[in-house]
């Protein structure tokens, strides 16, 4: 038996059920293989009581321990301090769950720390891994490299910890590149691909799930976090270069007021409709309702949603970023594009105009399933510890 403790700041609750949905699936498809054990430790970062918004209230006031989906998951906190914390955060961190990770190891004696974000996730885990004389496995997901590696007093951090931990994976060839560049042992690190739930995001008759959505005509869709990394502001852009389409920009976040501000600018209004976030389950509805997925991202590793717009036969258009070459791999799949609204703009006007076929779309996602993904994270993880 193969036990596993699972170390991710990026973790759903109830407060926020969208939060880290790809760590959550994939530990969950990591549990149900026989001969694995898992168990949850996703640590809050919380800034001290008299500076907690009505978000970081909810989040205090979480149970410390829970069965969530079938998974057992503690919920720890450690101090988060705004602005001048990020330096100390794994630090912080690992001193207030060691505590509990002696406790769990009571009853449970993890074989291996599976961190599912390099930062403050990685650093920690080497910690603990050390204090708890255990292997480190640290996955790489896109802007803890491309944004924590570079940062000022954490970039050295994530180097640290990737030359200490006994193996590493990336979401895709790209971030392991980029991960080598920053001075990171090639030969510990494995691409571990996304999966996608494909009974689940799949092709449908797209006009009844347009008329299903209260949608006509061509359809735009770009799902993520409001922040500028996302580009909406581009999407926005090019929205007004794509007469006659409806887009909707689903999720929320700090750009928000922004964004409505550039909506109402360019007289959107009537066709670009800030939707807020939507849980993950209607996401399938959303985008196989779309004629095009535009996420044209400053940077990704290789993002879940590309991936689940394809399965649902809908093309994406991104920018040449991180492993969107690893996805868009054939021209049913949708186009790369230089980051600007021209460029956006001239993509989803030519895939509305010849849509490929939804199941030339859907067969580019074929190969992204969260058995395999499952099946290659169990294998990793056994030779980490030297376990048949």
């Amino acid at each position: 038996m193969l036990k596993v403790l699972t170390l991710s700041t990026l973790f759903p609750d109830a407060t926020r059920p969208t939060f880290g949905v790809f760590v959550e699936r994939q530990t969950m498809g990591l549990a149900a293989r026989g001969g694995v054990e898992v168990k949850v430790v996703a640590p809050i970062g919380l800034p001290p009581a008299p500076m907690r918004d009505a978000a970081y209230k909810a989040l205090a006031a979480l149970p410390a321990r829970e069965s969530w989906k079938g998974l057992e998951v503690w919920r720890p906190r450690f101090t988060a301090l705004p602005i001048v914390g990020g330096a100390i955060n794994p630090w912080v961190m690992a001193r207030a769950i060691a505590p509990l990770l002696a406790e769990i190891r009571r009853d449970f004696a993890f074989d291996v720390i599976d961190a599912e974000f390099f930062y403050p996730d990685g650093p920690a885990a080497v910690a603990l891994g050390r204090r708890f004389g255990v292997p480190v496995s640290i996955k790489a997901r896109g802007a803890d490299i491309s944004y924590w590696g570079h940062r000022r007093g954490c970039g050295g951090q994530v180097l640290a910890a990737g030359r200490a931990a006994g193996g590493m994976l990336a979401v895709s060839g790209a971030l392991r590149d980029e991960m080598i560049a920053l001075g990171m042992p090639g030969d510990r690190i494995r691409v571990h691909h996304t999966g996608v739930d494909q009974s689940a995001f799949r092709p449908v008759d797209r006009a009844a799930a347009k008329a299903a959505l209260g949608v006509s005509g061509p359809f735009v869709v770009t799902i993520g976090h409001l922040i500028p990394r996302k580009a909406q502001s581009l999407t926005i852009a090019a929205m007004a270069q794509v007469p006659g389409a409806t887009c909707w920009i689903v999720g929320q976040g700090p750009d928000e007021a922004k964004l409505r501000a550039e909506i109402a600018a360019l007289g959107l209004e009537g066709r670009v409709h800030l939707v807020g976030p939507k849980p993950h389950e209607a996401l399938p509805g959303i985008l196989a309702a779309a004629d095009v997925m535009a996420l044209p991202s400053a940077s990704e590793g290789l993002a879940n949603v590309w991936v689940e717009a394809l399965a649902c036969g809908t093309p994406i258009v991104v920018g040449d970023i991180g492993g969107a070459d690893e996805v868009v791999d054939r021209a049913a799949a949708g186009r790369i594009v230089a980051r600007g609204p021209d460029a956006v703009a001239a993509a989803i006007r030519a895939l509305i105009a010849e849509p490929p076929a939804q199941a030339d779309v859907a067969e580019a996602a074929r190969r992204f399933t969260w058995e395999r993904n499952g099946e290659a994270l169990e294998a990793h993880l056994r030779g980490l510890v030297a376990l048949p």
